[in-house]
């Protein structure tokens, strides 16, 4: 093989891409700072509603219905309104509002009802929750595409 014919066969080198996880820390970072705030405030809505020990959890109910609304909101807004940042969504749709809202409570304080022997609380709440958490999306998501629609003409 002569030279050109090598050098026709020769793979140009590919071109240098940064390390995945160069890439990805400054989403991991925004999602873990707004994962803190967002504990940050869900521990203080828990102070500011103590569940008495058998009690109704309405902390944790508020939480989450509160944190839905949000997100329904949010996502319209980031979605079909405003141009956002990349790392917008990272840091308050997964982080914020990911670090607000507890599934894990939700399924603890229904555990701790059934323990204290409040069986039909503890179903009631698991619906409530539930049903009020999809209802606050859809209304959060409906008004906030109307407020939009509304500003754009």
């Amino acid at each position: 093989m002569t030279a050109p014919e090598a050098e026709s066969l020769r793979v140009p080198p590919a071109p240098r891409r940064r390390p995945e996880w160069r890439a990805q820390a400054p989403v991991v970072a925004v999602v873990a700072a707004g994962g803190a705030l967002g504990a940050v405030a869900r521990y203080a809505l828990a102070l500011a509603l103590p569940t008495a020990a058998g009690g109704f959890p309405w902390a944790t109910f508020w939480t989450n219905v509160i944190g839905c609304a949000v997100i329904g909101a949010f996502l319209v807004l980031i979605t079909e309104g405003l141009p956002a940042h990349r790392l917008v969504r990272p840091f308050f749709g997964t982080g914020v509002l990911g670090g607000f809202t507890t599934f894990s409570t939700y399924a603890v304080d229904i555990q701790k009802l059934v323990d204290h022997g409040r069986p039909a609380a503890g179903l009631a709440y698991l619906a409530a929750t539930l049903c009020a958490a999809l209802a606050a999306v859809w209304c959060a998501a409906t008004v906030t595409r109307r407020v939009l629609t509304r500003r754009q003409r």
